[in-house]
């Protein structure tokens, strides 16, 4: 027998007829029905934090990357001015050579946070957690139960 397949006690107490009283059975589902809704948002809270890191870190690298840009246009403009001038292959180009090599970090950085964008994905594992709870509260259809006839209670072990 696997340990899904045995039996455990839940600590719910019955009467000997076997029926619980309308309190118990209310208490009971309120309290599993709470447990379910705390599990559901841990797991959606676990696969959102994955997803924001992701997002961290393709976000800092287009800002890096824009940031290099940036400081890549003055280098650039200066390098072509001095090319312009110069028409040699002198400071002007060692100023394009730079300004190029920032160009180049950009386009990297920029690749890097497309493929980290590119893993962004929703939670998938939530949804279907939520879709399958969905279902099975609406197969659930009160059971009318007769009222317990007193006398001693005993606790059953619920198969769960």
């Amino acid at each position: 027998m696997s340990r899904a397949d045995e039996p455990v006690n839940v600590g719910v107490t019955v009467s000997p007829n076997g029926s619980r009283s309308l309190g118990q059975l209310f208490a009971s589902a309120t309290a599993d029905l709470s447990e379910l809704v705390h599990e559901e948002i841990a797991l959606a809270k676990a696969e959102l934090r994955q997803d924001v890191k992701r997002a961290g870190i393709g976000g800092g690298a287009v800002g890096a990357a824009g940031i290099l840009a940036l400081f890549s246009l003055p280098v650039l403009s200066f390098a072509a001015a001095y090319g312009i001038h110069n028409l040699g292959l002198g400071l002007a180009w060692s100023f394009l050579i730079v300004g190029g090599a920032y160009l180049v970090l950009a386009g990297l950085l920029g690749l890097m946070a497309r493929s980290k964008f590119k893993k962004i994905k929703k939670p998938e594992r939530s949804i279907a957690s939520a879709k399958e709870t969905a279902a099975v509260l609406q197969g659930v259809k009160p059971h009318p139960r007769s009222a317990p006839s007193g006398g001693t209670e005993t606790t059953v072990a619920v198969k769960v």
